[in-house]
């Protein structure tokens, strides 16, 4: 093992400090009608080790396209996109990626226990029941482990698919709008349980978002995205010390932040 912690693992570099890059990348799409549509156009960003980074952006900019390129679930044009310096598809191959989408996609016919349990089902490992007891107890959900999805609240969903997503120990966490969907209330709420789930689990993970303010209580750093084609075009170190709290939602700097991020937004969205 090299200075930088460099190993094999089935075949593919696995650095001691994962990192995922996406360097000037262009994506394309043929419509049906003959046109083409560019998506992306020198996209760029870097989520350093065991950081979290929040992509926000006007609607259709391409931010879905850039997590679900680096989820191993689309390829770029042109450029790449690489994590540990590998393809994403072979950190997916060795179920090292854990995805969370706004759709929690959870198995109606299956209990909590059960749904969590899912991806050691479909990747052919044997369950660790004591690791997804773990994240049970982690994500707030003891008590009830035999319920099924139709008798929880749209955050109670949130949080078994956010444990399912951690459930294989994936070293990138990729967050694609996961509590889109709730109330304002309850999405509050999720953002606080989320800022506990990533503090105890540290994993490199990227949230998109419209929300500003979720973006900036969440991530370490927030980039932000130009109109289509999307590409990153203000990035801002988020100053506030972890754990935040309520009062750093209320601070002078959070709101001056805010204005900065939503005024970025609305100069580069469409008319």
């Amino acid at each position: 093992m090299n200075a930088a912690g460099t190993a094999r693992e089935n075949g593919m570099t696995v650095d001691a400090v994962p990192s995922v890059q996406v360097r000037d990348v262009v994506k394309e799409f043929h419509l049906d009608d003959g046109q083409r549509l560019v998506a992306l156009d020198g996209m760029s960003l870097e989520i350093p080790a065991e950081s979290f980074v929040a992509l926000i952006g006007p609607s259709g900019c391409g931010k879905s396209t850039v997590l679900r390129m680096i989820a191993s679930l689309d390829t770029p044009t042109s450029g790449s996109v690489t994590v540990n310096g590998n393809p994403p598809a072979a950190l997916a191959a060795n179920h090292r990626l854990g995805v969370a989408f706004q759709d929690h996609a959870l198995l109606p016919w299956l209990d909590v226990r059960r749904n969590i349990e899912l991806p050691y089902r479909v990747s052919g490992m044997p369950v660790d029941a004591e690791r997804v007891s773990q994240l049970i107890a982690l994500v707030g959900l003891t008590g009830l482990e035999r319920a099924r999805p139709k008798q929880l609240s749209g955050g109670l969903r949130q949080r078994v698919a956010i444990a399912r997503s951690l459930v294989l120990r994936p070293e990138v966490l990729l967050l694609d709008e996961p509590f889109g969907a709730l109330d304002a209330v309850t999405r509050r709420h999720m953002n606080y349980e989320m800022q506990r789930i990533w503090a105890e689990e540290k994993l490199t993970t990227l949230l998109v978002t419209h929300s500003v303010d979720e973006a900036l209580f969440l991530a370490d750093r927030v980039l932000v995205m130009s109109a289509r084609p999307g590409h990153v075009i203000q990035s801002l170190d988020v100053p506030f010390e972890r754990p935040r709290t309520v009062e750093t939602m209320r601070s002078e700097l959070f709101h001056r932040l805010q204005d900065e991020l939503t005024a970025a937004l609305d100069s580069r969205a469409e008319p």
